[in-house]
């Protein structure tokens, strides 16, 4: 005879523990799926720049022993104050990073507004304008100081044609700048080119078509539909393209591979704040005075980003009004 189940028989503590791991499951998994995110930067982005803060208040040599622990407070700091040459690896990286950025960008935008028409192998052409920036920054900066060469350079031999005199390029303050510049511009214009061609692909058709009907000219629509529907993307790629700049290094320090490559240049024409961070960490083991400089350079960004961020808001309340 079959088992009967009476109507009375108690169900539902049978399926609790079901429906409370159930729950559990829901609150818990959105934090475990975004955990490994936390515990990866915890390890190798936060406790690093915590770390390299504390040894910015210490005097640590690694030339002279036993002054890991020796407290100086704000002393670091102080210095970099009275320090000339701090003061010009500040001066030399807002050179390059405004050399390098404000073209980038413009022509980036150039670019991303003709590949956005309906060309023949625009397919071709975008996978070509990323091929810069996937290529090695060595292989790129040294192919770039035989192109600015004194003797025997590319560049020196176009301007030749026109009756220049050869630049050397390694030795003049200006000059360096612009010689890492278009290091820079190279390699991240197509980059910021597509970043610029997905949000374009974004804006409504139907714009373009009623400005077209109206009358309104190819540079019209760009000028009064693509840069105002850009404007997100285009802060989104100053802010990028400023703190990239605010921290370049492999381009200046292989640029100088004929002198000391940590010095940027006999004269320091080209040494940014980020070579010369590191020429004070293992050019003269001044971990302390190093680790301050490299906080100087972080807090340089944030300050940065932060005028930009105000700029962009105080931008979108004049549009607003």
């Amino acid at each position: 005879m079959a088992a009967t189940v009476s109507a009375d028989t108690p169900l539902r503590p049978a399926r609790a523990p079901a429906a409370r791991w159930s729950r559990i499951e829901r609150r818990t998994s959105p934090y475990l799926y975004v955990a490994p995110f936390f515990v990866v930067f915890a390890v190798f982005g936060l406790f690093p720049m915590l770390y390299t803060g504390y040894v910015s208040m210490t005097g640590w040599r690694a030339d002279q022993p036993g002054t890991e622990s020796s407290w100086v407070g704000l002393e670091n700091y102080r210095r970099l104050l009275d320090d000339p040459f701090f003061w010009n690896a500040l001066k030399n990286t807002l050179g390059i990073g405004v050399l390098s950025t404000v073209p980038q960008l413009l022509l980036a935008l150039g670019l991303a507004h003709l590949l956005n028409y309906r060309i023949r192998g625009r397919t071709f052409f975008r996978l070509g304008v990323l091929l810069p920036n996937v290529t090695s920054v060595a292989a790129v900066t040294l192919i770039f100081v035989q192109l600015f060469g004194r003797d025997f350079g590319l560049v020196n031999w176009v301007l030749g044609l026109f009756g220049v005199d050869r630049i050397n390029w390694q030795a003049g303050t200006l000059s360096s700048w612009a010689a890492i510049s278009a290091i820079v511009t190279w390699r991240w214009t197509g980059y910021n080119a597509l970043i610029y061609l997905a949000a374009m692909q974004s804006v409504p058709f139907e714009l373009y078509e009623a400005a077209a009907i109206d009358g309104a000219s190819r540079w019209r629509q760009f000028r009064s539909i693509t840069i105002p529907m850009l404007r997100p993307t285009i802060l989104f790629t100053v802010i990028v393209s400023t703190i990239g700049a605010l921290q370049l290094f492999g381009e200046p320090m292989l640029f100088g591979q004929q002198q000391d490559p940590t010095t940027g240049g006999s004269q320091h024409q080209f040494q940014t704040l980020a070579l010369y961070s590191y020429n004070q960490f293992w050019g003269r083991f001044k971990y302390g005075y190093g680790a301050a400089v490299s906080w100087a350079m972080f807090l340089l960004i944030v300050v940065v980003v932060a005028v930009n961020l105000l700029a962009a808001r105080r931008m979108k309340g004049a549009d607003a009004s």
